[in-house]
Formats: structure tokens, C-alpha cells, sequence
């Protein structure tokens, strides 16, 4: 299967937050929320879930074959002993910046930057309506309903579920039901189940959401239902992709509605990086390990003030700013000298010391990423999309809500991934980050 980049069709939104305070706050409660860590799920649970069953199934052959075994011995008058105990398929380790890259071929989906977030365009039913949907790593269910109504054909087919999902910014319950969704041309899934929602919150500007985080994170969210096959599953399991990876490509932009993103399932888009893709395994830090979570290294300058050291935390789409742990934020604020905006909630530099900022760096894997000045501010031609004033310097970076060592320090976000190719490699239970072309873009 051949790489294959999808052109969707364009559209036109933007995601309304009100002002930076209430992005702040939003981000935060996620935050809180992830770090709760209610329940196991993520690429290594789905795993180790995967492995145990395995286990079992094998055991239960074992068992069956030998029970087979002695009943004929039986029959012959004769004692048969011996054979082996099963050992089951094993969940493997990950593997480092030389790692795994998920195997070839993929499809690729244009995706629309929204402000403070990526949208996608999903056609729903047949003929299709097409909705817009907030894109996100950090959950599974996928809907609609929160602005457009669901307009059923017919490939609509309730299945009498409710649907419940909390995330810590929002939420939406209503019915489940399964469609033909259409993510781009070539990548038409049948029989996807969605949900409806007849009641959401924290969603103004969206349809839903398109969620392509492991599938465990839809546990318990669906009635009657462990969990439930996701985008990403069933574009494998109908053989449209040859592996459960998604790339994503974000970009740097001064303008509105820019359609400058770009999803790759089931492959990356060498196109869309430079040098090489690191590979991280998930970590085991719990709870970052129930996410698509990474160790890191974060220090401002390059032999300046450490921030934080091993720590684990998440790469996450579906959080807007880069948010570390309590302790560090008041580090990097202290550096850098910010002072904190009463208007925005975020940090706010002068001229000068824009001119004197330095760059954090990132050391993930076995390689160092840098995360330029440039980088480090919000685009100042957008200012107004966070209520700001126009031509004032705020900071991309935010206090998490909680002190370090918590198990999940850091959450790198919309504006740290617009800067670098990630990869969230299910198969291979790892994380990837690739410099582009934009890393050292001055485009804020």
C-alpha cells in the first residue's frame, strides 16, 4: 500500500474559548483530570490486556489438547506424561530512539488549524454530512451532535447505547449509534460506532470530536459495552491501513482557518519532517503511563536552569499549551522574567526580554529537541483570538496545577506539537518526535 496524501474538504471554523483565561482554565481541568487517572488504559494496558488474554487463550488450548490427549491414552490403555505449559505471547519492551518506525503505507488527511486546536472534517452517514471535529490523542469516543445535529441515512443504525464521557473540560452523554464515516477520500470506515450527544458541554465551534487515542479510553463510556473499536481500530481491521500509527504534522501559522495540518494513518509523512523520527517508549511512570506518555529533560537555555529531569508526562493534541508542573513554571517564570497578564492568565514579556529569551530544550529519547523564543510565544498577529492585546508578548508555556513528581509533569500540546512531526505508535507502544521545517520558524 503506497503513501497517499488525502485533500479533504475544506471549511471554515474557529474553535471559540472566550478568552485565555478560560483556555487556561480549560487546560488545567484537563490536566487534573488526566492526572486522576481514574482508570488503566493507554497503549501499554491495552497491551499487557492484549497479553493476558492471549495467556489465557493459549492455557485454555493447552488444557483442551491435553485433556484430548489423556482421554485417547485413556482409550488406548496407556498413560501418556509430559508436554509443555504455554507461555503465552509476550507484551514486549519498547524501544528507544532507534525503535520500530510503523510499517509502510498510510493515508494522509488535510486538517485545519482552528486557533487553539486542529480540526478535522468527518463525513457521517450516506450520503454524508460533514461535521467538524475537534482532534484528540487523549480520548477514543467519536461524536457529533454538539453544534450540527446528527442527520441520519440510511447506513444509521441506533444500537440503544448510551454514551457518557467526561473530559475534565467538557462532556456529552447521548445514544450511541454505528455509520459509515468518512475521514477523507479512501479512508471510509463502515459500521463505525459514534456517538450522538443529546446533551454537551464545552464544545462551542465544534461538532464533536475525533477520537484517535488507544482504545481503552473508551472503557466503560458505552452501556452494555467494555470498550469499543475506534476510528484507528477499524481502519486496520477492514484493512484500509496497514498498522494502528497515526503521524501528525501541525504548522505555525499568523492566519485563520489555515488547512495546514495533516493525520497519517497507518504510516508517517517523510514529507512532513527532517533528519530522523526519535522513538520513545511509553512510560512507565504511572499515570502518564495510561496515556500516550514520554520521559523527558526540559531546561531553559542551553546549560541553564533544569526544569525538569526524567519526568513523566504526555504528548497530547487535545490540550492547547504546554503546561509543566508547578515548581518548573515558577523556574522557567523566574528566568525569563515574566510577569504574569491579569487580562489573559498567561505569561506576558516585554520587548526586550523577548530579545533576551532563550530556548528550552527537550531532551527526549536520546535526542534533544530545541524549542526556540520564537516558539515560546503565541502568534501575535492572533492575539485577539485569546482576548489579548495586540502586539503584547504572552508565552505559550502554563502552570499544570500541580508540583512535580506527581507521575504526569508535563503536558506538550498544541503549541509545542505545531513546532515538531509526533507519532502515536499503538502497535509498537511508542511515542515519536521528528524536527520539520517550521522547528525554527519566526513566524510569531
Amino acid at each position: 500500500m503506497s503513501h497517499v496524501v488525502v485533500r479533504s474538504v475544506p471549511f471554515s471554523t474557529r474553535l471559540s474559548v472566550g478568552s485565555a483565561k478560560e483556555l487556561v482554565a480549560r487546560d488545567k481541568a484537563r490536566a487534573q483530570k488526566l492526572l486522576a487517572g481514574v482508570r488503566p488504559h493507554g497503549p501499554l494496558a491495552f497491551h499487557e490486556e492484549h497479553r493476558q488474554r492471549e495467556h489465557k487463550r493459549h492455557d485454555h488450548h493447552e488444557r483442551r489438547e491435553h485433556r484430548h490427549e489423556e482421554a485417547g491414552s485413556a482409550a488406548r490403555h496407556h498413560h501418556h506424561s509430559g508436554g509443555s505449559t504455554g507461555t503465552g505471547t509476550g507484551a514486549g519492551t519498547g524501544t528507544g530512539s532507534s525503535g520500530t518506525s510503523p510499517s509502510s503505507g498510510g493515508v494522509g488527511v488535510d486538517v485545519t488549524d482552528a486557533g487553539v486546536t486542529y480540526t478535522a472534517s468527518v463525513g457521517v452517514g450516506s450520503p454524508a454530512t460533514n461535521y467538524t471535529l475537534l482532534i484528540d490523542t487523549g480520548s477514543s469516543n467519536t461524536w457529533v451532535g454538539a453544534s450540527a445535529q446528527y442527520t441520519q441515512t440510511s447506513t444509521s443504525k441506533s444500537t440503544g447505547n448510551t454514551v457518557n464521557v467526561s473530559y475534565g473540560s467538557g462532556s456529552f452523554s447521548g445514544t450511541e449509534y454505528t455509520d459509515t464515516v468518512t475521514v477523507g477520500t479512501g479512508l471510509t470506515i463502515q459500521n463505525q460506532s459514534i456517538g450522538v450527544a443529546s446533551t454537551a458541554q464545552g464544545f462551542q465551534g465544534v461538532d464533536g470530536i475525533l477520537g484517535i487515542g488507544p482504545v481503552d479510553l473508551t472503557n466503560s463510556t458505552v452501556s452494555n459495552t467494555t470498550t469499543v473499536p475506534t476510528v484507528t481500530d477499524n481502519l486496520y481491521a477492514q484493512g484500509t491501513i496497514p498498522t494502528e500509527s497515526i503521524g501528525i504534522s501541525y504548522v505555525p501559522t499568523t492566519t485563520n482557518n489555515a488547512a495546514n495540518g495533516e493525520l497519517t494513518f497507518g504510516n508517517v509523512d517523510s514529507t512532513k519532517y527532517t533528519g530522523d523520527i526519535t522513538y520513545t517508549p511509553i512510560t512507565t511512570t504511572s499515570p502518564a503511563s495510561n496515556y500516550w506518555g514520554i520521559n523527558q529533560d526540559v531546561t531553559y537555555g542551553q546549560n541553564g536552569t533544569s526544569l525538569l529531569s526524567g519526568n513523566g508526562g504526555i504528548v497530547d493534541t487535545g490540550t492547547t499549551l504546554l503546561l509543566i508542573a508547578t515548581d518548573a513554571f515558577q523556574k522557567y517564570q523566574k528566568a525569563t522574567g515574566a510577569t504574569m497578564d491579569s487580562t489573559t492568565g498567561l505569561l506576558s514579556i516585554t520587548e526586550a526580554q523577548y530579545n533576551n529569551l532563550q530556548s528550552l530544550y527537550f531532551t527526549i529519547g536520546s535526542t534533544t529537541f530545541e524549542f526556540t523564543p520564537n516558539a515560546q510565544i503565541w502568534p501575535r498577529s492572533l492575539n485577539s483570538t485569546l482576548g489579548g492585546e495586540s502586539g503584547k508578548i504572552y508565552l505559550v508555556t502554563s502552570d499544570l496545577g500541580s508540583n512535580s513528581g506527581q507521575g504526569l509533569d508535563f503536558i506538550n500540546g498544541f503549541a509545542w506539537l505545531q513546532r515538531f512531526y509526533s507519532v502515536f505508535d499503538t502497535t509498537n507502544k511508542q511515542v515519536g518526535i521528528a524536527n520539520t521545517q517550521y522547528t525554527d520558524a519566526t513566524t510569531n
